[in-house]
């Protein structure tokens, strides 16, 4: 593909990103508009909207500024805004929510909206609290219920099937109570790597249900078709269980609804149940949201703050997301009505990792966490300011009488919500800054381009800091060599500490810490943030149990975690060094034995966990002596050091599975081709995955380019076309 030129300034990355996602295109898949022109494109639709309010406005002024605010890359607006403003298509929302009632004709009608919001480029989410439970009677066929996972699962196949706008593909929140029926089924669903694929998931979580965790109380689950309580579980177990799927697998996340709705803005038109794809966007059902990022990298002047042009960036920022609300075209009238009733915007920041660079602050100092507080508590008491403004002229939200904002203290509010911390995947990348409130992925990395070539990327503030230190050229592309091995440059002894301070990674910081920040955004968001927690691969269960504790105490309305490595075939964006040692085997495990009848005859395999995950493999013959015996026990020693070694349990399933030995069986429907194919079926098993030899698992290279894929803000990203399915 052709890249566009641009006197903007705009990485190579950056274009390629705008080239495959963002510009109008030709009949052979040329970008026929340059970046010039998209912001063009886009600033025009949305000044349009001031004509509304005044029939004098100088609509060119207008557009002007919006070109500027989004040519300098001080700020951008969600994506679907800039692929189709100005467009045949027109939706500019990315953040919807859909309501699910407990009928086959809800569900089902609810499926062909989702259709419609996916095809014009929005993403939605559901809560799914309302279907009655797995095996509960369904009265008008004497049928039985299959629960809300099996319609989850319908959803996910119909996402598969839906390109959005030809740009993106569909993203889904699936969320169901804790205290459901099904809460269990819900939890581990995503152990299977073939299900729910274009579906993040996250259980809401209610106060009484900490309540009984801190007391060690066992807490009811309750149909939602008739209140009844159907059993009661120990708190400490569900919670277990939850701990160990996201240490797994990541998934699910936890949203803490009464907190949600605590806060919710306009409790008279109803609860909140469910949020955008990542989280950030609690949502009524039938409301969009419009959201937008200002690039805090830009606001340094001399070492400070730059909290005049901040200001001044704030409320032209607010003045565009209103008016992106009434030139939006909503795939659903009910959608538009509902919207227009609260006119929710979303304004953010992206770009806050390099701020704390610019400013010589640490990501992982406590003045990090000051800084966090003090900019978005400016941002946000600037724009209720410019959204009161706007107000005075344009008039409040239509459900201002009874929200939360209808007081003397302030009598005018144009929206309902103005501030949220968004993913800001792809946006990022044209700003040419560091994701959301994210600290960096690493401090270089190896990028692969479309054609398979590997460039090395570092970060143009690291290579600034090397020149300013002195540092001679030669030394410099040793120290980038080194940092290319992990990503990170702590290790380095030739770095200056004052460089390693200030360029720390996502996993050079402490959970606690991520979480903290998390925090100090969350204080000053009228939604919520969209933040990844990030573990390295060797943290415990325990480590993710004291994270989603601490989040709850801080005050967050949602959390997810990723602990490196938890996804299988990872494509690894860091180089790892040599030489891996295994960690040490436990004096306690705990385990299970399963027998399982091969063609050389009975096979015994246990499998034995640690706090880290699996960790051994046994594996005996019902004969004892020969040859088999031998191989066996050398190929179960293997399997439990690749464990230890923290080798993914997928990766060793796909390299035994399909091994043939002359005498093949079966067992309980299935052949069992050999022992290793038998020791692999167990192995599966115990992670609850289904062996689907010509399936791929939903984390691997990026399905557009084939670059390395990123965890960032509870979404898979790539740096290399800007994929993702989130922002």
């Amino acid at each position: 593909m052709k890249l566009p030129e641009t006197k903007l300034p705009l990485t190579q990355n950056a274009l390629i990103v705008l080239a495959r996602r963002y510009l109008i295109r030709d009949e052979k898949d040329q970008p026929v508009e340059t970046p010039e022109e998209m912001f063009r494109r886009v600033a025009r639709t949305v000044a349009a909207a001031d004509r509304l309010y005044d029939e004098k406005a100088d609509l060119k002024e207008t557009e002007e500024r919006f070109y500027q605010l989004m040519a300098s890359l001080d700020f951008l607006p969600n994506s679907p805004t800039l692929m189709n403003a100005g467009r045949e298509l027109g939706q500019l929302s990315a953040c919807f929510v859909l309501p699910i009632e407990d009928s086959l004709e809800s569900i089902f009608e609810t499926l062909k909206y989702t259709a419609l919001i996916h095809k014009s480029g929005g993403g939605t989410g559901f809560s799914f609290s309302r279907l009655r439970p797995k095996g509960d009677i369904v009265r008008t066929t004497h049928g039985v219920s299959s629960g809300p996972v099996s319609f989850m699962q319908v959803y996910d196949a119909a996402t598969e099937a839906i390109k959005q706008g030809g740009t993106r593909r569909g993203a889904n929140m699936g969320i169901l109570r804790v205290d459901h029926p099904d809460i269990e089924e819900f939890i581990v669903v995503k152990r299977d790597l073939t299900k729910l694929t274009n579906f993040n998931i996250s259980v809401a979580v209610t106060d009484a249900f900490m309540e009984a965790l801190e007391e060690g109380q066992d807490f009811p689950l309750i149909n939602p078709r008739n209140g009844e309580v159907v059993k009661k579980v120990p708190a400490r177990r569900l919670f277990d269980l939850l701990v160990e799927n996201a240490w797994l697998r990541g998934d699910p996340g936890i949203i803490f609804i009464d907190r949600i709705n605590e806060k919710n803005p306009t409790p008279h038109l109803g609860k909140i149940e469910a949020t955008n794809p990542c989280g950030e966007q609690p949502l009524l059902p039938f409301e969009s949201c419009n959201l937008g990022s200002i690039n805090l990298a830009h606001f340094v002047k001399d070492g400070a703050i730059d909290f005049a042009r901040l200001k001044e960036t704030v409320h032209l920022a607010v003045h565009f997301l209103d008016n992106v609300i009434d030139v939006n075209r909503f795939p659903l009238p009910q959608i538009e009505e509902t919207t227009k009733k609260t006119r929710k915007i979303g304004l953010g920041v992206m770009g806050f990792a390099d701020f704390l660079i610019k400013l010589g602050i640490s990501y992982a100092s406590e003045e990090a966490i000051k800084v966090a507080e003090e900019v978005m508590s400016f941002i946000c008491q600037e724009s209720c300011l410019a959204s009161a403004r706007l107000a005075e002229s344009r008039g409040n939200f239509p459900a201002y009488k009874g929200s939360i904002w209808d007081s003397p203290k302030t009598p005018y509010m144009r929206n309902a919500t103005t501030t949220t911390i968004a993913p800001t995947g792809s946006i990022s990348i044209i700003a040419g800054c560091s994701s959301g409130i994210e600290p960096l992925f690493a401090v270089a990395y190896v990028r692969k381009v479309l054609d398979g070539t590997e460039l090395k990327e570092v970060h143009p503030l690291f290579k600034e800091a090397l020149r300013r230190a002195g540092i001679e050229p030669q030394k410099q592309e040793k120290i980038i060599a080194e940092a290319l091995k992990t990503g990170s440059i702590q290790h380095l002894e030739e770095v200056p500490e004052e460089i390693k301070k200030l360029f720390v990674t996502a996993f050079d910081i402490p959970p606690e810490q991520h979480l903290r920040i998390q925090a100090a955004f969350q204080r000053h968001v009228h939604n919520a943030v969209s933040k990844t927690i990030n573990f390295p691969a060797e943290a415990s269960q325990e480590e993710i149990r004291r994270a989603y504790l601490l989040a709850y105490q801080l005050g967050l309305k949602g959390v997810t975690v990723y602990r490196y490595g938890s996804r299988p075939r990872q494509v690894l964006v860091l180089k790892k060094e040599e030489g891996v040692v295994p960690r040490p085997r436990p004096k306690i495990t705990k385990g299970f034995t399963r027998k399982i009848r091969t063609g050389c005859g009975n096979l015994y395999v246990t499998v034995n966990w640690d706090e880290k995950g699996l960790c051994e493999v046994f594996a005996t013959m019902g004969k004892a002596g020969g040859c088999a015996s031998c191989q066996i026990e050398a190929t179960s020693r293997l399997i439990s050091l690749a464990l230890r070694s923290g080798v993914a349990p997928q990766a060793i399933i796909k390299q035994l599975s399909g091994i043939r030995c002359p005498a093949p069986t079966w067992e309980e429907g299935k052949p069992v081709l050999s022992c290793p194919d038998a020791i692999a079926r167990v192995l599966a098993e115990a992670i609850n995955v289904e062996i689907r030899p010509e399936e791929k698992p939903s984390l691997g290279p990026c399905p557009d380019c084939g670059g390395p894929l990123e965890m960032e803000s509870g979404c898979l990203l790539c740096r290399s076309c800007g994929y993702s399915k989130c922002d």
